[in-house]
């Protein structure tokens, strides 16, 4: 590698988390606010995730959000982080985000995972049949929906919108299997390094060893998906990240709520093992000050010499979450490269 240092674009991962003292209705506000900051502050994309039966995210129907976010915002690009195939008939999700392209062209991209993003109950009540809820399927339903963009295969169904107007495709994933699938496909892949940073480095190993250059791409692109919560100091950036990681801790118990105040998460009566499970979640990640979230920020750079990062905050006060944006694209986003 040479000593060149590459400015590496910032993108950002919202989930509309709702606050305990608020509701869904505000929460999708707040993310219509940020999405229209961050892109006067210059990121580059605006993504929301699907995610169903957990009361602390709002974010349940991507296609409808990013279409209400498309009307008020002009530049930055939108996109699903992402739409969760299992859950979905393959025409319907190419009819939605074709006419998500179709009404705002080049601004759309759309992203796709092969995990319903939920329990398999509710997955269940999503899908309303087995059909197309395994893993195994993922391929020939993503097959289905490209075919339903490009019309290769000629039959009596044609996506309109759709058909000629494709969305921008990439793969997610948290292990190895969209890595790879990515890498064949010839397709641009996010990682989910945000919630399984133990896989980050070996699935992009696999996406970059399996990678065919394709229509999409001549080469990889690879973007990981990390938490960030920047503040003035670190220990109010500590103090911000504690719902967050109070949150994720009662969703792994199988006990989801809304985020609460930093306040309540700092009184929370940790147990140990508790203690160290939202301890290992923040390992490499970034939090704290400008100066520490560069820090760190570079550093993952560095490890896994991804082309692009995407952050998603979550935090209790809108106001905090869109001056973490703020900061970062003020103090951090300028001297922030990779060496390539």
């Amino acid at each position: 590698m040479s000593n060149a240092v590459i400015d590496v674009p910032l993108s950002v991962l919202d989930l509309a988390p709702v606050a305990a003292t608020g509701s869904a209705g505000e929460a999708l506000r707040h993310t219509t606010e940020l999405a229209r900051r961050t892109e006067e502050l210059g990121y580059r994309r605006f993504w929301v995730a699907e995610h169903h039966n957990m009361p602390a995210i709002a974010s349940s129907a991507p296609a409808v959000l990013l279409a209400h976010l498309a009307a008020h915002t002009s530049t930055i690009r939108l996109g699903s982080g992402g739409v969760m195939l299992p859950n979905h008939a393959p025409l319907v999700v190419a009819e939605q985000f074709g006419t998500l392209e179709a009404l705002h062209p080049g601004r759309i991209d759309l992203g796709i995972g092969r995990a319903p993003g939920t329990d398999q109950v509710t997955a269940l009540a999503l899908r309303r049949t087995m059909e197309g809820l395994s893993a195994e399927h993922f391929p020939r339903e993503l097959a289905d929906l490209m075919n339903y963009f490009s019309g290769a295969e000629p039959g009596p169904i044609t996506a309109t919108p759709g058909k000629g107007q494709s969305p921008a495709v990439w793969l997610l994933g948290s292990s190895g299997f969209s890595a790879q699938l990515a890498g064949l496909l010839g397709l641009p892949f996010s990682f989910a390094h945000h919630f399984s940073a133990q896989n980050t480095i070996p699935a992009l190993q696999l996406y970059r060893q399996n990678f065919r250059p394709s229509q999409w791409l001549e080469k990889p692109y690879a973007m990981v998906a990390v938490n960030a919560v920047c503040a003035e100091t670190d220990e109010r950036a500590e103090w911000l990240a504690g719902p967050a990681g109070l949150s994720f801790l009662k969703l792994r118990s199988g006990r989801p709520e809304p985020l609460v105040s930093p306040e309540e998460a700092a009184a929370y009566p940790y147990s140990e093992f508790e203690r160290e499970f939202v301890a290992q979640r923040r390992e490499g990640q970034a939090t704290g000050s400008p100066e520490t979230v560069a820090r760190q920020l570079g550093a993952l750079l560095e490890r896994t010499g991804a082309d692009e990062l995407m952050l998603t905050t979550m935090v209790y006060d809108v106001a905090d979450r869109v001056r973490s944006f703020e900061l970062i694209a003020e103090k951090v986003a300028g001297g922030l490269g990779r060496k390539g």
